[in-house]
């Protein structure tokens, strides 16, 4: 049974993990999609929604709740102004696991850790541009002299 066992401890002391969780928040808020570990996945989930959901309050205290959490202004500013909004209308599961396999190095399992709403969009390969001709160099296209 596992009763009271609230929260993974991910191998950590108590200010490691804090550090740890705020840095994973802190990045899938900045670039809206990490790979991690399930477990820091499931570790890191609650704490990314309960920072959108102070997102779509948008107070003074709600903005220093997160700021203390948070560890970048920039996070802290994108959240309140385009994620708070774009779960405006949702009450809850902003985020989503994905299991990805296993890692090569040591066999943990991996997960991506998403924001809805932020797909993969493919990447769009540009054109390679056409190589131009280069010019000889002078010497050799002249024409030789006639020996006499």
């Amino acid at each position: 049974m596992r009763h009271r066992h609230g929260y993974h401890k991910l191998g950590r002391s108590p200010a490691h993990r804090r550090q740890t969780l705020r840095n994973l928040v802190t990045n899938l808020l900045e670039r809206e999609r990490i790979t991690t570990t399930v477990t820091r996945a499931k570790a890191a989930r609650p704490l990314a929604e309960r920072m959108i959901t102070l997102g779509k309050r948008d107070t003074l205290h709600t903005r220093r709740q997160a700021a203390a959490f948070l560890l970048s202004p920039a996070v802290v500013k994108k959240l309140f102004a385009t994620l708070g909004p774009r779960f405006a209308a949702r009450p809850g599961g902003y985020t989503r696991i994905v299991r990805t396999g296993w890692r090569r190095g040591d066999g943990g399992e991996e997960a991506v850790l998403e924001l809805l709403g932020s797909e993969l969009k493919p990447k769009v390969k540009k054109e390679k541009k056409a190589k131009k001709a280069e010019p000889e160099p002078a010497g050799e296209t002249a024409a030789p002299e006639s020996e006499k």
